[in-house]
């Protein structure tokens, strides 16, 4: 299926894919970055899956959310009636649980369940046995239950089952993942667990603050970002999924199912911005954490829980996402130099404690650490926003981020009364913003560009006056704009730079999607220059492109009219909710 078929599922601690065609197609337990147990995704039917659905149909009539909540019916309609699928994960017990619910809705259903479970990114085949009814599953440290209303019948390493559904009839399937050296777990009671998990849900949403325009899709997307926190840590992964491509058979595939400070950052100021005070300190306590320590080890991105080593492996056995390999695990960007980062850690904070969050000593402290680190360091190339696996360059986006670190420093001491050596930080602050006006603008075309010297144009310099790196009416940004919109723009949506096969700055072969961020950056820098219909008319064609559930993921294709990359993808929805924001 394409990607876009796929809706999420989650406890806020991991997620499951599950199609339009009612089949679970990725899930890892127990955590986002375990291995997976259903990998038909990146594989084929032999990689593990969990198919439900009314007997004879490929596909279901339609499907949505719960109102608010991530909670999927899936409807499957028949000559002979009408059945729906419930899918959740309720909050996290003792162990984590998925939830299927088949409801009658009219007359009765012939309805079909294939189950093939696949432990390790879907290379063991696990022992099955019957106990007390039950199919217990277990293989190495993976153990799984799967307590079914009716029989399930065993046969060519699989299970199935035929049965007929009637209205108002209910026939709850629970699926529940333990280690395997642990004694079975308490079944839940499903029925319970929907109601819990849809009053849960809809809480959360009850405290969003945005009542504007555009709220429909602004809390489905505060709603996905919820999910992809791991609510343990406070840690927020970019994506539940590895090695979706970025380009259609090719090799831009990366396993995403880890914490991007960048990303976690932004998320953070959507959240905050949103009225999710709440979200942002519990993420500041996962980011003291993580990057507790020397401040030149701090790293690009770590593990949910704050681990540091991410070694990048490939899984040889797996196809891939329709032959697009290799499949990746673990990210090798982990020991990049990102120096972005820093100014998006310092301005969510900063924005954070505008919004409410209580000030923090230690987090000061530790800030103040850092900020003397990139003192003597914010001169240095690096591989910037887009984490190229070319030579590093002095990206201008990198030193604009910088600006915004001792920025913001300056704005906590001169508005939110914090201490600091003020006057050091702002001319540093001057410093960068004259070298970066020197070096990294082309007066020729008018036009900042990707990096010092060079030619090429970057759709990360739409956040120069995003950021307040300078006013939107200065003709320098005026000028940039334009020119992004002359050469990045590909059926209308904005691609991150030029991508060719003799591309040497991101030192990878083949092409790639229009990177929806950038769209929306685009959409908020028009805007600010005083082209508000223009902005809006791009925000709701974006909007368009969102799946039936309201999805998106890192990247579109418009000449196929597909979505691509790792789904759903955090920085997306971060900033449609911030473009949304923006423009209401």
């Amino acid at each position: 299926m394409r990607i876009e078929d796929y809706a999420l599922i989650g406890d806020m601690q991991s997620a499951a894919l599950v199609g339009v065609d009612g089949s679970v197609d990725w899930l890892c337990l127990p955590r986002f970055d375990s291995p997976s147990c259903f990998t038909r995704l990146l594989g084929d039917e032999s990689n593990g899956f969990w198919r439900l659905a009314a007997a004879g149909r490929e596909r279901a009539v339609r499907r949505a959310y719960l109102e608010d909540t991530l909670i999927l019916e899936t409807v499957w309609e028949t000559e002979t009636g009408a059945a729906r699928v419930i899918d959740f994960m309720p909050p996290r017990h003792a162990n984590p649980d998925m939830v299927r619910i088949v409801e009658g809705l009219s007359g009765t259903v012939d309805m079909t369940t294939e189950i093939r479970i696949r432990f390790d990114y879907g290379r063991i085949v696990p022992w099955v046995r019957r106990i007390d009814g039950h199919l217990h599953a277990i293989g190495g440290p993976d153990s799984v239950w799967i307590h079914s209303p009716v029989p399930l019948k065993g046969g060519g390493f699989r299970h199935t089952a035929e049965f007929t559904v009637s209205a108002g009839q209910r026939l709850p399937f629970v699926f529940t993942w333990h280690p395997s050296h642990q004694p079975q777990p308490e079944v839940i009671d499903p029925i319970e667990e929907f109601v819990e998990t849809r009053r849960l849900w809809e809480e959360w949403v009850s405290r969003c603050a945005h009542q504007g325009r555009w709220r429909e899709a602004v809390v489905r997307s505060l709603i996905t970002l919820k999910a992809l926190t791991y609510s343990p840590t406070g840690g927020i992964v970019a994506a539940p999924t590895t090695s979706l491509p970025e380009h259609l058979g090719g090799v831009r595939n990366w396993d995403y199912r880890y914490c991007w400070l960048r990303d976690a950052a932004m998320t953070l100021d959507a959240l905050t911005g949103s009225g999710y005070v709440e979200e942002a300190g519990a993420w500041r306590t996962w980011l003291l954490r993580a990057i507790a320590g020397r401040p030149e080890d701090i790293q690009v991105l770590y593990g949910v829980a704050g681990e540091r080593r991410l070694p990048e492996l490939t899984l040889d056995w797996l196809s891939g996402y329709e032959g697009a390999r290799p499949v990746r695990l673990g990210n090798g960007a982990a020991g990049q130099l990102q120096l972005d980062i820093y100014g998006e850690v310092v301005n969510a904070l900063y924005e954070a404690r505008r919004e409410g969050l209580a000030a923090d000593s230690h987090t000061w402290a530790l800030i103040g650490k850092l900020m003397r680190y990139l003192e003597h360091n914010w001169d240095q190339p690096d591989e910037g926003l887009w984490e190229v696996r070319g030579p590093r360059r002095h990206f201008v986006h990198s030193k604009v981020l910088v600006w915004v670190a001792f920025d913001r420093m300056v704005r906590s001491v001169e508005e939110l009364g914090r201490e600091g050596p003020v006057e050091r930080w702002r001319a540093i602050r001057d410093r960068i913003h004259a070298e970066v006006c020197d070096k990294g603008y082309d007066p020729a075309r008018n036009t900042f560009t990707q990096s010092y010297g060079s030619h090429e144009l970057d759709a990360s310099l739409l956040l120069i006056p995003i950021v307040g790196f300078l006013p939107p009416d200065d003709p320098r940004v005026v000028g940039t704009i334009e020119a992004i919109e002359r050469e990045l723009l590909v059926d209308g949506f904005v691609l991150r730079y030029p991508v060719a096969e003799d591309n040497a700055v991101d030192g990878l072969p083949g092409g790639e999607g229009a990177f929806l961020a950038c769209s929306f950056w685009l959409a908020q820098a028009r805007a600010m220059i005083g082209r508000k219909d223009e902005a809006v008319e791009l925000f709701e064609r974006l909007l368009e492109l969102r799946n039936d559930v309201g999805l998106l993921a890192e990247e579109y294709d418009p000449g196929a009219e597909r979505q691509l990359g790792n789904f759903p993808q955090a920085f997306s929805h971060i900033h449609l909710i911030r473009t949304a924001l923006a423009l209401s």
